[in-house]
């Protein structure tokens, strides 16, 4: 009886919190920070396509930590290490875009809009700007008051599907969403080190992964060959081989021609459970729009601070100085 009370508690709170977000939250207070957002965004695109790639991998890793706080942004100092000195946070990029729309944004109305919000309005913008749907975002998140490196435990890239799906289900995201949002991979690059042992010797057998397609095992050992290197150094390939800065289907079409370069992409279209999710997408372009701009909705929404919780950052960086408290006797 405690658990399922304890259940509810835990729903209405989550419910609560999804509540307070809305779209155009500062249609008063700031009315022009959706567009300020989409200018700088717009900006970088014309210049670095691949910033949609990056910001899609910072929103992803900010929300699933301590959901979409803006913790990812914290810098480490000298005494305190942040998310960002996590492993799978070494390569995300993209923080100086959100400076610069933070500092357009504190000129405009100082301390009205949140660096969390500044994440999700420009990751949304940028899918746009690369093709994919276009759709409205809930405003009115809180920054963050933790950045822990110890907090950062995200999925890999070689899990199986039945593995990943447990970080998506914590989320209370769907196997649709997960199939949905590891799409985002249509624009996504690695590094050899996140598949080198599928293409020259998979599970200790001295052979490429058999679920791979062997032309594209070859051409990627041009690339990689077998040499462990720094992540500085290791070379980058794009997930999606053929329209790899556009936001659409083609990432699960090469999947079903085994042609997914990350094991967990490939496993989507050898799973059972997934495979006709994959199928779905890959055979008509129309549902995989939607789709995505409802899982990335919900991405959006994880655990997010409302209210008077955290604190609205000044710069995106740092946490806001702690106001001192006066005792009295």
């Amino acid at each position: 009886m405690e658990k399922k009370i304890a259940i509810l508690v835990l729903c209405y709170i989550l419910n609560f919190a999804s509540a307070q977000l809305r779209v155009g939250f500062y249609s008063s207070s700031c009315p022009k920070a959706e567009a300020i957002v989409r200018q700088v965004v717009q900006k970088r695109f014309a210049t670095d396509r691949s910033i949609t790639a990056a910001l899609l991998r910072m929103h992803f890793h900010d929300c699933f930590v301590r959901g979409c706080d803006a913790s990812i942004l914290i810098d480490p100092t000298r005494s305190k290490s942040s998310e960002k000195d996590a492993g799978p946070n070494e390569t995300v990029r993209g923080y100086d875009l959100i400076d610069a729309a933070k500092k357009a944004l504190e000129t405009a109305c100082p301390s009205k809009v949140s660096c969390a919000d500044i994440i999700t309005l420009a990751t949304r913008d940028a899918v746009g700007l690369a093709g994919g749907p276009k759709y409205d975002v809930s405003t009115g998140r809180r920054d963050g008051l933790i950045s822990n490196v110890e907090d950062v435990n995200l999925p890999g890239p070689s899990l199986t599907v039945p593995e990943a799906f447990t970080f998506f289900q914590a989320k209370k995201l769907t196997l649709n969403d997960m199939v949905t949002l590891l799409g985002a991979h249509t624009v996504g690059v690695s590094h050899c080190t996140f598949f080198q042992d599928r293409i020259s010797d998979f599970q200790g057998t001295g052979k490429p992964d058999p679920t791979m397609d062997p032309g594209l095992a070859a051409r990627l050992f041009k690339i990689c060959g077998t040499a462990s290197r720094p992540l500085s150094r290791d070379p980058k390939v794009f997930l999606d081989q053929g329209t790899s800065f556009v936001v659409d289907n083609q990432f699960y079409n090469q999947t079903i021609f085994k042609k997914g370069i990350l094991e967990i992409d490939q496993q989507l279209a050898l799973d059972r459970s997934t495979a006709p999710i994959v199928r779905n997408f890959a055979s008509n372009r129309v549902p995989f729009g939607p789709n995505f701009a409802n899982a990335m909705i919900k991405l959006s929404k994880i655990d997010v601070l409302v209210g008077n919780a955290g604190e609205i950052r000044k710069n995106c960086r740092v946490f806001n100085p702690r106001k001192k408290t006066t005792r009295k006797f």
